[in-house]
C-alpha cells in the first residue's frame, strides 16, 4: 500500500499561491497562511481492509451538503469545503476566545494502483466523514504460453 498524503509544503498548494497572488519573492499573506493551515489541519485516519481502503475525516459542525468529495486525475481523492460561523452576520457579537477553525479546508490523498475508482462511497454521520474506496481484484496470474519448437532440418528444406 502506497499512499501519499499532501502536506503544507507540497506542490498542490502552488495553485493556492497563484489564486492568492503570492510570489516566490514576497512573504505569504496572512490570508494565505491561514487558509493553508486550515487545509493542512483537517485530521484524517486511513485504514486498509482486505477489500477496501477507508478514509475517516473529522468534519465537526458540517452538513453533508457542505462537503465535496471528488476524484481528480483518476487517482487523487480530494475532500474540500468551507467552515463558517453561524453568527458571523451578527455585528454585536464579540468573541473572547476563538479556537475552532473556520474557512476553507482541503485534504488530498493519492490512491494506490489497486483502488477501484469506480467504487467510491462517502457518508457523513455526526461530524465524521467516512469515504470507502473498494479495491480492485488482484490480476489473474499470466498463464505460460507454449512456443512450438521447430525442427531445423524441416525449416531449411522448406526454404
Amino acid at each position: 500500500m502506497d499512499f501519499r498524503v499532501i502536506g503544507f509544503n507540497d506542490p498542490i498548494f502552488s495553485g493556492l499561491q497563484d489564486m492568492l497572488d503570492v510570489s516566490d519573492h514576497e512573504p505569504p499573506s496572512k490570508k494565505y497562511v491561514r487558509d493553508a493551515k486550515a487545509m493542512a489541519a483537517t485530521p484524517a485516519d486511513i485504514k486498509e481492509y482486505p477489500d477496501s481502503y477507508v478514509f475517516v475525516l473529522d468534519m465537526p459542525g458540517l452538513k453533508s451538503e457542505e462537503i465535496k468529495v471528488q476524484l481528480e486525475d483518476n487517482n487523487a481523492l480530494v475532500v474540500t469545503g468551507m467552515r463558517q460561523r453561524e453568527d458571523e452576520k451578527e455585528k454585536e457579537v464579540k468573541y473572547i476566545r476563538m479556537e475552532r477553525r473556520i474557512g476553507k479546508f482541503m485534504r488530498k490523498f493519492v490512491l494506490p494502483e489497486n483502488a477501484n475508482v469506480e467504487a467510491i462511497s462517502a457518508v457523513c454521520v455526526d461530524g465524521v466523514l467516512t469515504i470507502t474506496v473498494k479495491k480492485l481484484p488482484p490480476p489473474e496470474p499470466k498463464k505460460p504460453r507454449t512456443i512450438e519448437v521447430q525442427n531445423w532440418l524441416k525449416l531449411s528444406l522448406v526454404s
